[in-house]
């Protein structure tokens, strides 16, 4: 690496410190092929079904129609769905261990008294129901999942 010039080292001579920056860019280089599609993929939306349920009532499901980005969290599609739909609402609360949890939904609380919570169930696309290991902020919504916040008892 002779010939380069830097504040440090003089023309033409070698430099130690451009020798370092090199593999450095290689590195990032390399980083950004191995990303998939980070750069050139486009954030397609991912159609999903949010479906209210109250288990303790006899009331029919409410089904609501929204997306998530593709590999977004269901999180933003509940927040992106209560910015579109004046009959969709709900409450979370940031828990620093755990992060989001789902207090209400439509104005109806679970409550440590009556031993009520909202439960995150989801139908799959080959009609699987199924308990994520994971709540709204870490869940990523496949296209056509019906996600189910089915208000119920512990």
């Amino acid at each position: 690496m002779t010939g380069i010039k830097n504040s440090e080292c003089e023309p033409a001579v070698e430099c130690p410190t451009a020798r370092m920056k090199v593999p450095a860019l290689l590195s990032a280089a390399l980083l950004l092929l191995l990303l998939p599609g980070s750069l050139t993929e486009k954030n397609e939306p991912v159609p999903i079904d949010v479906v209210v349920v109250n288990s303790l009532l006899d009331t029919p499901p409410v089904t609501f129609s929204t997306h998530v980005v593709k590999r977004g969290i269901l999180l933003g599609a509940l927040k992106r769905l209560m910015d579109s739909n004046a009959n969709f609402k709900f409450t979370y609360t940031e828990n620093p261990n755990y992060g989001p949890y789902l207090e209400s939904v439509n104005g109806l609380a679970g409550n440590d008294k009556d031993h009520t919570y909202w439960e995150l169930l989801v139908n799959t696309q080959d009609g699987k129901i199924i308990r994520p290991n994971v709540g709204i902020g870490c869940y990523i919504p496949s296209a056509n999942e019906k996600i189910i916040l089915n208000f119920t008892k512990w």
